[in-house]
């Protein structure tokens, strides 16, 4: 398992030097000039200039690119060019925030969606059945970004439950903190949720079906137990193997949501910085997330080989 940790973590670095030349080079295609954005609408084509000369902006392409991966191999992901801050502090700083609503969707997003799964299918083709992949559907086929309107109408603006922006710190204030991201996350779950639910649905059909089971039941044993201890520990494999996939989603998704909800997170920076062509907060901050993404399918990898011992990663 060793050997296979080592391997994999060596498989990261072609990968990020892939997903750094992409976020580079977009950027350099992306219409709009920096330079306008720093100096402002008023100035003139001299001070823009200037600023062109001293951010190396006229620099021709091969070499800008290789001054970033010169600063990169040393640690540094350059100085964003409006807040005049390094990167590395301004993208760690956000990423508790996003990370917190991230993992507060996950767990909507494995609870339900798997207790969906597992009831659809002990009722195969009830109503049960067709109510959960009903709601499932609906989940699935809702964008994340109209739902989080909807739900700021009904529930911080006619009902007023909740918050319908803002941010709490969860080491501060934690009940503050559910309050302030429990729109957002749901509305990130909701999507994912339906998929989970499906996936499991469909696992845990196929499980019941074995003979295992089929053996487990004829011993006597109560159905909560046949379940529980026999069944779901092979419906979490396939359910282990997305946990990777559906984060990323969540992660990713959270550019809009935090937009929406004026959350001070990676996602809001990201968004921000693109609309106003801070190259090396785009780029450093695609960096840092891939980074962080790839570490956790490597997490992901090792729990599947937990749930699955029949799982050989070579010799070690």
């Amino acid at each position: 398992m060793i050997a296979y940790i080592i391997r994999r973590l060596l498989y990261v670095i072609p990968v990020l030097f892939v997903v750094s030349l992409i976020s580079f080079s977009l950027m350099q295609l992306v219409p709009g000039d920096p330079a306008i954005v720093i100096a402002g609408t008023g100035a003139s084509p001299a001070e823009v200039a200037l600023i062109r000369e001293q951010l190396g902006l006229n620099e021709p392409f091969h070499v800008q690119l290789l001054s970033w991966y010169a600063n990169l191999f040393r640690g540094d992901l350059g100085t964003s060019l409006l807040l005049g801050r390094d990167v590395i502090e301004v993208t760690v700083e956000r990423l508790p925030v996003s990370l917190s609503i991230a993992f507060y969707a996950l767990v909507l997003t494995l609870i339900f969606g798997i207790i969906m799964g597992i009831i659809a299918a002990l009722r195969q083709n009830s109503w049960v059945d067709q109510a959960v992949m009903t709601v499932a559907l609906i989940g699935v086929s809702l964008p994340n970004f109209w739902l989080a309107l909807i739900l700021i109408v009904l529930f911080a603006v006619e009902l007023g439950w909740l918050p319908s922006a803002g941010y709490v710190d969860y080491r501060v204030d934690f009940v503050g903190w559910l309050r302030a991201t429990t729109l957002p996350a749901v509305s990130l779950a909701m999507l994912q949720m339906g998929l989970l639910a499906r996936i499991t649905r469909s696992t845990m059909l196929e499980v019941l079906r074995q003979d295992y089971i089929r053996t487990a039941r004829a011993k006597g044993l109560p159905e909560h137990v046949v379940v529980g201890k026999h069944a779901l520990k092979n419906v979490m494999i396939p359910v282990v193997t997305v946990i990777g996939i559906i984060f990323s989603v969540l992660l990713s998704g959270s550019v809009v949501i935090e937009t929406i909800f004026s959350i001070p997170g990676v996602g809001s920076l990201l968004g921000s910085a693109i609309l106003r062509r801070d190259y090396p907060v785009i780029q450093g901050g695609l960096l840092l997330v891939a980074t962080m993404l790839l570490l956790l399918n490597l997490l992901i990898d090792i729990l599947y080989a937990y749930f699955d011992p029949r799982v050989r990663y070579g010799r070690d």
